[in-house]
């Protein structure tokens, strides 16, 4: 029945759907099993949907079946700064990287009230900068808060682990840090700071070691107060002067230049072998692409030099994956894919609401995206 049952949609709030989850009239037509002329037809109230289209497109749109009965469009948060550069893409975003948007932006909100709950307070312990600051010095002074010296950042077994810790030491600053696939080419990362928590989010499709860049030059966009979407790369020239104030406190916090410049000296003449740039890529955790970036603006290689790494080192490197994020029968475990997700501070802050009776079993699972017999390792994972 719900193939030929039709339901009275208002046409701007059809629209609305349609544009902000990023579809064309021409894709929605294909996926409806219909023409382009039906689509408009509907968008000008000149017909109407029948139910099957509005299951069909709550599910594309991942959107709820209740959204299509609006009596007007929502207002909703504008999108991130733009700062990606792509030609011809300026405010245009994958499908899936809008939803990341949306997503992130509902869990924000979702954060408020947690904390709010519990009267803590949902601004960042962090003071605002200015472009004008210095960002190598505020890098500096950024490890030292971090507790992060030379031995502690050699001794971690992989790039997995010092994002962890990071990603621990951001969200002590009452900074949430997501991470949520995307395309790599449309976005490695955003930052939310117009409303409260602020969020950081990474793109968990992406390499490890650009992930550990992103989470810091993200968190120089929470530092500059920025809600802003990018692709962070410390080898693509910007004319943007956030952007580059970004990759200059990301660069000089996983690789202080006096720390840079004595390690350089003792490799020597060898400082460019595959073997060298590999050696030192394990012990600070950081893509062979930044060192030679490092190397470069401290004058130890040419131009020329630097490009040819690059060229010899494409996107993508990475060093092996623990155990804990293998795939396993089929697919990462719930627990796992949750606090990867969202994180153990917000993993937290649900578990403290649901103790003291602030949600309910449903929406805690909600909350987490989870099912109930996951719901127990979760927790006993966060922890840890």
């Amino acid at each position: 029945m719900s193939r030929t049952l039709k339901v009275e949609v208002d046409p701007k709030v059809f629209k609305w759907l349609r544009e902000s989850a990023g579809w064309t009239k021409e894709e929605v037509a294909k996926r409806l099993g219909t023409s382009i002329e039906v689509v408009e037809a509907i968008e000008a109230r000149e017909r109407q949907p029948t139910l099957r289209q509005l299951k069909e497109l709550s599910n594309a749109y991942k959107r709820p079946l209740a959204a299509f009965l609006l009596s007007k469009p929502l207002e909703e948060p504008p999108l991130p700064k733009d700062y990606r550069m792509l030609p011809g893409k300026q405010d245009v975003f994958d499908k899936k990287t809008i939803y990341a948007i949306r997503k992130a932006r509902n869990l924000q909100d979702v954060g408020a009230e947690l904390l709010i709950n519990f009267n803590d307070s949902a601004k960042p312990k962090v003071k605002r900068l200015k472009v004008a600051d210095n960002p190598e010095l505020v890098a500096i002074k950024c490890r030292e808060t971090f507790n992060l010296s030379v031995e502690a950042q050699r001794k971690f077994r992989n790039s997995y682990e010092l994002f962890n810790y990071l990603r621990d030491k951001i969200e002590e600053m009452n900074i949430l840090v997501f991470q949520f696939s995307m395309p790599v080419e449309d976005a490695r990362g955003f930052a939310l700071t117009d409303e409260n928590p602020n969020v950081i989010i990474i793109n968990s499709a992406d390499s490890i070691e650009a992930r550990v860049f992103s989470v810091l030059h993200e968190l120089g966009h929470v530092l500059l107060g920025e809600t802003a979407i990018d692709l962070p790369d410390i080898s693509v020239a910007t004319s943007h002067k956030v952007e580059n104030w970004c990759n200059s406190f990301a660069s000089e916090f996983l690789l202080p230049k006096e720390i840079a410049k004595a390690v350089f000296k003792f490799e020597g003449g060898n400082l460019t072998e595959p073997k060298t740039l590999g050696k030192l890529s394990r012990r600070f955790k950081v893509s062979k692409g930044m060192l030679s970036y490092k190397m470069l603006k401290l004058n130890f290689i040419t131009k020329l030099v630097y490009e040819k790494i690059l060229n010899r080192y494409k996107p993508g490197e990475s060093v092996p994956k623990p155990d804990e994020e293998k795939k396993k029968g089929g697919g990462i475990p719930a627990e796992v894919r949750c606090l990867s997700e969202v994180g153990n501070k917000f993993v937290s802050m649900v578990a403290n609401n649901y103790d003291r009776n602030f949600i309910t079993y449903t929406d805690a699972l909600n909350y987490l995206s989870i099912r109930s017999k996951n719901f127990n390792s979760v927790l006993a994972r966060a922890k840890q």
